[in-house]
């Protein structure tokens, strides 16, 4: 396959989705601190903050395995509507994962995120003959 493919657009997304939990977790309350330290910042931050922060790092955490399953996929050479499909629902599952976390809903947010592991274990998995 050659081109830029709709999987490849949601590793890009995947990607940017890490700098929207923080652009969350500080949006509003951040202006006029000192950006010398904005972690230490975050560190002090409880509540639906904390949570976007802490859905940060959960995002960082999903992205190597992602853009590894992503690749894999299209060097084997995989179905690309297939794999477009399943990329896309990824980032929703993701998209969903974060909201949860925020919103503090343990269990569904535990869920979807399980979820979204299986889809991207299916999209490694997609060139297996």
């Amino acid at each position: 396959m050659t081109g830029f493919t709709v999987a490849y657009g949601c590793v890009l997304i995947a990607a940017l989705l890490p700098m929207a939990c923080a652009l969350l977790a500080k949006g509003g309350a951040f202006r006029g601190r000192d950006n010398h330290d904005p972690r230490a910042w975050l560190a002090r931050q409880s509540g639906w903050r904390a949570r976007a922060n802490a859905a940060q790092a959960n995002s960082f955490e999903a992205l190597p395995f992602f853009i590894g399953a992503v690749i894999i996929a299209h060097q084997l050479a995989v179905p690309q509507t297939l794999l477009d499909l399943l990329a896309c629902a990824f980032i929703v599952l993701r998209l969903c994962y974060i909201g949860l976390y925020v919103a503090d809903l343990p269990t569904a947010r535990s869920t979807v995120w399980g979820l979204a592991l299986l889809l991207n274990i299916a999209i490694l998995l997609l060139g297996w003959r």
